[in-house]
């Protein structure tokens, strides 16, 4: 009679651990993590601070340092920046409110690219088979930081949804950020001080930045159209042929 298998032990464990390790679940994790982020963001609404302010306790770099995380961690739950933006020139001014708008920046982007590559990178890559979403990958992966920068001086394109694109491609870190914390400033800079001048809409730096964020966006449009149909004008890859076995005179056979 057969002895019966023993198994080692722990192998339940170890097989939990795979299976809660796997791609598909950090990404249903980081599903869940973004659904709670958008739901918090619904029921708290940080564009309040447009109307109530910030709390008059709080004042100084201490308040500008706060400031500039609670950015970061709204830019991650997908709040827009504009709204921030605004909020950060009429609570701090132009200087302070830009340094905090470019640090929450960065560091929004930084927590969503790490969300999305540790949690979505795994489970996502291998479905990037269509001809526009491997020319994406393939321009991030290739050219990350001048096609980062690009994406950032150039409105249009929702910041959550760049970060994790690029989080799922095979961009580095460090152009990520360097393209990031650069090219955010023009469209950044222009959005703080519209807010620190909303009270004089008439001034000349409030005409001027709602000017240039009105150019920035027809630009950006315009840039998007003649993409768009430059990549629908471009052939499709053609599918490698498959190798042809030869068969008769002077051809090896298949055992």
């Amino acid at each position: 009679m057969l002895d019966p298998v023993t198994r080692p032990p722990g192998s339940l464990a170890l097989r939990c651990s795979r299976a809660l390790l796997s791609p598909w679940s950090r990404l249903s994790l980081l599903a869940a993590l973004l659904a709670t982020a958008a739901t918090a963001v619904v029921l708290y609404e940080p564009q309040r601070l447009l109307q109530a302010g910030w709390p008059p306790q709080m004042s100084g770099v201490g308040a500008v340092v706060l400031f500039g995380l609670a950015y970061g961690a709204c830019t991650a739950a997908f709040v827009p920046r504009p709204i921030l933006n605004l909020a950060a020139g009429a609570l701090f001014g132009t200087q302070a409110g830009l340094a905090a708008a470019v640090a929450g920046t960065v560091l929004g982007a930084g927590i969503s690219f790490t969300l999305g590559r540790v949690l979505g990178q795994d489970a996502l890559r291998p479905l990037l088979r269509g001809r526009w979403l491997k020319a994406v990958d393939g321009q991030l992966s290739r050219h990350g930081f001048r096609s980062m920068l690009a994406i950032r001086l150039f409105p249009g394109v929702p910041f959550a949804a760049a970060n994790y694109c690029a989080a799922v491609s095979r961009m580095g870190y460090a152009p990520f950020l360097l393209a990031t914390g650069i090219g955010s400033i023009p469209n950044t800079t222009a959005y703080v001080v519209a807010g620190s001048e909303a009270g004089s809409p008439t001034s000349p730096a409030f005409l001027i930045s709602m000017g240039f964020i009105v150019v920035s966006g027809l630009a950006a449009a315009t840039v998007a159209w003649r993409k768009r149909h430059r990549l629908r004008a471009t052939p499709a890859p053609a599918e490698p042929a498959e190798p042809r076995t030869l068969t008769g005179v002077g051809a090896s056979q298949e055992p």
